[in-house]
């Protein structure tokens, strides 16, 4: 029987990285697609931990997690500056869009604001879903009701402290609106009795960062795993399997390390 000792525990540890992320890159299957080439270059096996974006970088206030891949760069900068998170690293970008009823009653399909589309809404009352969690899809979707001038506090507005794949479900079967990623909806659209109604407005961009634990506030952390992990993915090899990962023939994230 083979000896298991503190030394063979702590080595296994280390080849393993924790890493908080959003659940639009769980979702859309790009960390499955990215990961087994990362094992494959490295060795070092990660830990995907999906929440949204307020949970993903609470659990790096914690000391939770090796590194978070987050999407809401107000949040981000506040973890870095209050010394939370160290080495943030432009990823990718990808962008949200709205779906709602295939009969579209707010005629949003004929608009190219997201703000009108919202006012549309909110003044006729529609339902509108909302994941109400924190994340960083609903960090930007409470950022354009802002935009808007509107207080997303209509009867119809309901907040349901949820994934975007239960939120999107939820839509569906309350024929409502709501907002979601791309990824996210190429990888279940086929379930759902909806259809994007607005995309293309450039408020709707959305860019992805990763960011480092700070191994000095969290001295026991995997911050050699997590780095090279950092490396890898804004090297040029991972930069092109970002660009090259499809869902039902659509690229769905636009690598942007290589721009900086």
């Amino acid at each position: 029987m083979a000896l298991i000792t503190a030394t063979t525990l702590h080595a296994a540890e280390d080849m393993t990285i924790r890493l908080a992320t959003t659940t639009s890159t769980y979702h859309s299957g790009l960390l499955d697609y990215l990961l087994p080439e990362f094992k494959k270059d490295t060795g070092y096996n990660v830990e995907v931990l999906a929440a949204g974006t307020g949970k993903s970088l609470r659990m790096g206030e914690n000391g939770d997690v090796d590194l978070v891949m987050t999407h809401a760069p107000k949040a981000e900068a506040e973890f870095v500056e209050k010394g939370f998170g160290v080495l943030p690293r432009k990823l990718m970008h990808n962008d949200f869009v709205i779906v709602g009823p295939k009969a579209d009653p707010a005629h949003i399909g004929e608009l190219k604001d997201v703000s009108i589309a919202l006012k549309k809404i909110a003044d006729d009352n529609l339902g509108f879903v909302s994941r109400g969690d924190d994340s960083g899809t609903h960090k930007k979707e409470l950022f354009l009701w802002s935009q808007a001038a509107i207080a997303p506090s209509f009867t119809n507005y309901k907040a349901v402290g949820q994934g975007m794949g239960p939120t999107l479900n939820m839509a569906s079967e309350l024929q409502a609106y709501t907002m979601t990623d791309r990824g996210t909806w190429l990888a279940y659209q086929n379930k759902l009795d909806l259809k994007i109604v607005l995309q293309g407005d450039e408020r709707l961009f959305n860019p992805y960062q990763v960011i480092l634990v700070n191994p000095s506030r969290y001295p026991d952390i995997n911050y050699q795993g997590a780095k090279a992990f950092s490396d890898w993915l804004v090297n040029t090899k991972a930069q092109n399997l970002i660009n090259s990962y499809k869902r039902h023939g659509e690229q769905l994230f636009v690598a942007d390390a290589l721009t900086q």
